[in-house]
């Protein structure tokens, strides 16, 4: 995840989108040189959007990945469709094994103490925080005095009004979902994440 994700603070999760919508979405997110894209692969429609995605993302060197990959099932489909990188919501070491297994790093989903704990030790140190607007930005400010080598991708209720505050208690990245995909919502997250990032 190290080199897919340092210096892209933003991961983009393109939900129910149709593939030519999620491919002129991704285009958008890749211009910004501040994102990767995340297709979630619930539905046999995502994987067809996850594939068009894939394809675009290999056309010009980009990164394009699969995300609610809960099972081992959803690891071969996400490989088979071309995903660089796998995503799921909690932690599974098993889902997480077939992902590293096909030679795809994978970013699995904490929300306690314990479950960043079972996480380091099983040498995954990319984790997303999930839900973080639930959860808050103040619990990844806390997590990292116990645990200073993870890497928190904050995800779920991430939009530009609260970017600044999760960036600035340790997300290293920001997992975005419904801002993105809504009309005229990537440029002012964009802005908002440049406002931080550009001031350090």
């Amino acid at each position: 995840m190290y080199d897919l994700l340092t210096g892209r603070p933003l991961v983009a999760i393109l939900r129910g989108v149709a593939p030519a919508d999620a491919v002129r979405l991704a285009h958008a997110v890749w211009d910004t040189d501040l994102g990767v894209v995340e297709v979630p692969i619930q539905t046999p429609s995502a994987l067809l959007a996850l594939r068009a995605v894939a394809e675009a993302a290999a056309e010009r060197g980009e990164i394009a990945g699969a995300g609610t990959v809960t099972s081992t099932a959803l690891v071969a489909h996400a490989a088979e469709a071309g995903a660089r990188f796998t995503v799921a919501p909690g932690l599974d070491l098993d889902v997480m094994a077939a992902s590293l297994a096909a030679g795809m790093p994978h970013l699995p989903g904490v929300g306690s103490a314990t479950d960043v704990q079972r996480a380091l030790a099983a040498g995954a140190r990319w984790l997303k925080v999930f839900p973080a607007g639930a959860l808050g930005a103040a619990w990844i400010r806390q997590m990292r005095g116990p645990f200073p080598d993870a890497l928190f991708v904050a995800t779920g209720g991430i939009d530009a009004t609260n970017v600044a505050e999760f960036l600035r208690a340790g997300a290293v990245a920001l997992g975005v979902g419904g801002t993105v995909t809504r009309p005229g919502g990537l440029e002012p997250l964009i802005a908002a994440i440049r406002g931080v990032t550009d001031a350090r």
